[in-house]
């Protein structure tokens, strides 16, 4: 490895750091305690190397965001290779989006628990919400799958659009209450999940 791809990769390596240290403050304290010195410190590095990689602390929240969403988009845009069927595929995915939050609460809940930072920029939020964006497609991956069910006569006929927004915001409401509030007594959490899941696919399917 030459010295340019020593340099390419503490790079790299660095910027992963600063992301890590930055959600791990962000879940334990929230947005406003977070700051770029703050995230300098718990890496032992100068603010000024944060800056190098970041040139805000809305630009660093935007890209473990990002990170995030695009870490849940990897999980679940291989299921339609996996499960060609669209039924059984709706079932896996439901399972692989909450096992993915569960699995990753770091981060899950600064992508989908904690509210967006009121001073974050119109262009990111714009960014965030734009077809190309990983949480985007994240979300596509379920339209798709739900769309490929009417198709295929297995689903009931549904706006896919609005089908993966209602379904979606429940699979976020058992996995966001698994984490935040894990000492309730739940009982057996599979069968808590697998009931909501068996809930919405059946309320989906075709009769």
């Amino acid at each position: 490895m030459g010295v340019r791809d020593r340099r390419a990769r503490h790079k790299q390596l660095l910027r992963q750091q600063i992301l890590d240290a930055a959600r791990e403050l962000l879940v334990r304290e929230g947005y406003d305690q977070l700051s770029m010195r703050r995230v300098a410190d718990r890496i032992d590095y100068s603010p000024t190397a944060i800056y190098l990689h970041f040139k805000d602390k809305q630009e660093l929240v935007f890209s473990l965001c990002e990170e995030s969403f695009a870490k849940l988009a990897r999980e679940l845009e291989t299921l339609a290779d996996e499960y060609p069927d669209p039924l059984v595929r709706l079932r896996k995915g439901m399972e692989r989006y909450v096992a993915f939050g569960l699995k990753n609460p770091n981060h899950y809940i600064p992508a989908f628990v904690l509210p967006p930072p009121a001073d974050l920029d119109a262009k990111r939020q714009q960014a965030m919400l734009s077809p190309e964006s990983s949480g985007m497609r994240a979300l596509a991956t379920l339209r798709d799958t739900i769309a490929d069910g009417v198709k295929a006569k297995k689903l009931r006929k549904v706006d896919p659009d609005i089908a993966a927004r209602s379904t979606w915001a429940a699979l976020h409401g058992i996995t966001s209450l698994l984490i935040v509030h894990e000492h309730f007594p739940w009982g057996d959490r599979d069968l808590v999940i697998q009931s909501l899941i068996d809930s919405l696919v059946d309320g989906l399917r075709r009769r």
